[in-house]
């Protein structure tokens, strides 16, 4: 049902409509919803403390204070978000064995995910943008990454991020929902409501296909673009310990870049499919759950400044530089 249903109920009064959702979750038997309480309350907690002990450390940090843990610390801010956006409603459907939704927080739920998504999709190409600067014009990249530059392209990451998901979301409230209203998945995301809409979905798909393009595309092509320079500017170093550093950091960024827009791809590139699956779950976990845990263990395990940092958060020391 769309919101302007729900306000005025004489709106498709000939009709059934649904004013709430049945979202199936991961698994059916209580043993095993107990088992998936206890991870993934686990996984919030390793996620949201990793993460914003990475922040921590770029604030605290005088080292840190560069334009590309600048992003770092805007992207851990995202993994936090995502997997707050997703996991807690979820635990708390386990705990009251509760498992409807209603329509407007179902698409709230829609809504700020994919502003996150949008928002990663960008931020990580100004990453790649960022080591481009660094590495192939290294002269120049002060000037032109100063902090009013870094603030700016947060920002538009930001507003484009917003504008995506607000699309989404108006376009979604205008289809119809009479029934069956069961989810199979454990969040809310444009897929599974497409095939639960009584009414057609062709714009909707339409705009999702134009959206990929700008936001997943397009960022790739660049981000492809910005690391075949730095590849060859790499290969032109002669310092075997200058082009190993080099490789390093952008190594992170480039494992982080693969798992983001792999699980992505595999999600939504799959509308023609009737039913949703398993396997659709096993993304959505990937995406929510996995790859927010994973980024601040990528980003710190080959990075002695970041694991310096971390040490000194941790043990509440203050930095010797």
């Amino acid at each position: 049902i769309s919101l302007q249903k729900l306000m005025d109920p004489e709106v498709g009064a000939n009709r059934t409509s649904v004013t709430e959702f049945i979202l199936l979750g991961l698994v059916e038997t209580e043993q095993l919803q107990a088992v998936v309480f206890v991870v993934f309350f686990f996984a919030y907690l390793v996620t949201v403390g990793g993460n914003l002990s990475i922040l921590a450390a770029i604030l605290v940090e005088p080292k840190l204070h560069t334009p590309m843990y600048f992003f770092l610390g805007n992207l851990s801010v995202l993994d936090v978000g995502c997997i707050t956006v997703t996991v807690p409603s979820m635990l708390a459907r386990l705990l009251s064995h509760k498992r409807t939704i209603p329509c407007r927080a179902c698409l709230t739920q829609l809504f700020f995910f994919h502003l996150l998504a949008g928002m990663d999709c960008f931020l990580l190409t100004v990453m790649a943008y960022d080591r481009f600067l660094a590495i192939c014009q290294p002269l120049t990249y002060r000037a032109r990454m100063n902090q009013a530059v870094q603030r700016i392209l947060v920002a538009v990451s930001w507003a484009l991020g917003f504008t995506n998901a607000l699309n989404h979301t108006i376009a979604l409230n205008t289809l119809n929902f009479c029934g069956p209203n069961v989810i199979n998945h454990f969040y809310c995301d444009l897929p599974q409501l497409f095939q639960l809409s009584c009414s057609s979905t062709q714009h909707n798909k339409l705009l999702l296909f134009v959206a990929a393009a700008f936001m997943a595309v397009a960022p790739l092509v660049l981000i492809t673009v910005s690391y075949a320079h730095v590849a060859a500017a790499v290969l032109r170093i002669h310092s075997v310990e200058g082009r190993k550093k080099a490789f390093s950091t952008c190594g992170s960024h480039l494992t982080v870049v693969c798992l983001f827009y792999g699980t992505g791809i595999f999600n939504y590139m799959r509308l023609g499919t009737d039913e949703s699956s398993d396997k659709d779950k096993g993304v959505g976990v990937f995406n929510t759950v996995i790859n927010p845990m994973l980024n601040p263990l990528i980003y710190s395990l080959r990075n002695p400044d970041v694991q310096g940092a971390l040490w000194r958060v941790l043990v509440g020391r203050q930095s010797l530089t």
